[in-house]
């Protein structure tokens, strides 16, 4: 008998033959009523009453991911060819500009200025998001006004809206008040599960450090390389002290120091109008001149500011003097980044 029996010889290998596609046009018309889906649906194809879809989701949030394919299967169901839908989403890694601001000590307004400047780009038009990275202090919902408990989707934390500003922190994740006793590798975990949050569209991220030059300093240079670092300090000498060694810190990890901010410099006696210097007048911006680094400008020291802060109504968000302050300091920022 000749080899050709089924179990004699070598198994001949036949080309894979794909199955044949049925004509698409009624997918393509249903998917054209999906304004969402424009630009989105990277293949499809009708096979057996089986439609299948590849969805292209970069830069969706969970929330808008789930709401596309949602949107997507019930406009294909009214389709009478198709029996069944089936889509897997792919996305690519969105590349964001990380900006650090911190400050070599606590108590010069450092977190108040990240939440103005965060609130003050998104007004120019940037995708900001917001990371309350003082893990020991975090104070970012009371100064948003939004300590909601953010979400999870797809083991990833979703930031809650504040100010057209996404903002993530730790204080909106435990009880108010509660001291966190973290060592390092804690606090460095936590760090990287804010980070790494589901930010959806944004392109910048306002990262709020920790006063000094500690661990959670090292982990987001290390890990996630800032396109650069905003200093903050008070004109007085002992905070430029301080200063001085968190732009030492970041020069030693090749991050660009984008400028320092003085912050409280004057006050303007809200009976008489007469202004004086508590913590001194123009040390920030000769230290600036001295590092050789950009000043980015000066924020007074004002109840407006601190009232509304206090509130959960950054100054930034809206309109007046102290507005236009920070909506200057963020255009110096935006022309150190280059263009988005």
């Amino acid at each position: 008998m000749g080899g050709g029996g089924k179990n004699s010889g070598k198994r001949r290998s036949r080309p894979y033959v794909a199955p044949m596609s049925e004509d698409t046009a009624p997918l393509t018309r249903a998917l054209d009523a999906v304004a969402a889906a424009a630009g989105r649906v990277a293949s499809a194809r009708l096979a057996g009453g089986i439609a299948s879809l590849v969805l292209d989701a970069t830069a969706l949030s969970a929330h808008e991911r789930g709401a596309l394919e949602a949107d997507i299967r019930d406009a294909l169901a009214r389709v009478p060819e198709v029996t069944e839908v089936r889509i897997a989403q792919t996305a690519e890694k969105v590349e964001r500009t990380i900006v650090a601001v911190g400050s070599g000590k606590g108590g010069v307004g450092k977190s108040t200025v990240a939440a103005n400047l965060a609130v003050a780009l998104a007004r120019a038009g940037r995708k900001v998001g917001l990371v309350d990275a003082d893990i020991y202090g975090p104070s970012q919902p009371r100064i948003m006004g939004n300590a909601d408990r953010p979400e999870m989707a797809d083991k990833q934390i979703v930031p809650v809206a504040a100010h057209g500003v996404r903002l993530l922190s730790i204080g909106q994740l435990v009880e108010p008040g509660a001291a966190l006793a973290w060592r390092g590798p804690m606090a460095a975990s936590a760090l990287g599960q804010l980070i790494e949050g589901d930010w959806g569209d944004a392109e910048m991220l306002v990262v709020d450090l920790p006063p000094g030059t500690g661990d959670i300093q090292l982990s987001l240079i290390q890990k996630w390389k800032p396109a650069g670092a905003v200093i903050v300090s008070t004109p007085q000498d002992l905070a430029l002290i301080d200063a001085t060694r968190a732009i030492d810190l970041f020069r030693k990890m090749n991050v660009p120091i984008l400028g320092l901010i003085e912050n409280m410099a004057g006050y303007a006696c809200p009976h008489c109008g007469e202004v004086s210097d508590p913590f001194g007048s123009g040390g920030a911006e000769a230290a600036a001149k001295v590092l050789s680094i950009p000043f980015l400008g000066r924020i007074p020291l004002t109840m407006a500011i601190r009232a509304a802060s206090d509130a959960g109504e950054p100054p930034a968000a809206g309109e007046g003097e102290e507005a236009a302050l920070f909506r200057d300091i963020a255009g110096r920022l935006m022309e150190r980044l280059g263009p988005s």
